[in-house]
């Protein structure tokens, strides 16, 4: 029986994220680190966001590339879910009366 680490496929998919992004940017750190946290917080559900953050303060997601790391580390508080930044984004993506509901 092998051990399922809850956050393996998180870190698979910011490690991607991460590649992508330091390729795009490979002499400039703080434009590939910004530029991970955004895609984050713009694709990634706020419960995914949460879990990698957990993860990585508790010592886990040890496999996460190190400029991920920085990146989540360095933007915490935009990719904690809950705060004002995510309501503005629902806000934004629907306006009083621009929802979907009928």
């Amino acid at each position: 029986m092998h051990d399922h680490d809850p956050t393996a496929q998180l870190v698979k998919m910011a490690n991607q994220i991460g590649s992508f992004f330091q390729a795009q940017s490979p002499d400039n750190a703080t434009m590939a680190t910004d530029a991970i946290a955004a895609h984050l917080k713009s694709f990634w559900a706020p419960s995914m966001r949460l879990q990698l953050i957990r993860s990585l303060e508790a010592g886990g997601a040890t496999h996460l590339m190190p400029i991920v790391a920085s990146a989540v580390r360095s933007h915490r508080a935009n990719l904690m879910p809950g705060g004002a930044l995510d309501a503005a984004d629902k806000r934004e993506q629907f306006p009083q009366g621009g929802g979907d509901a009928g």
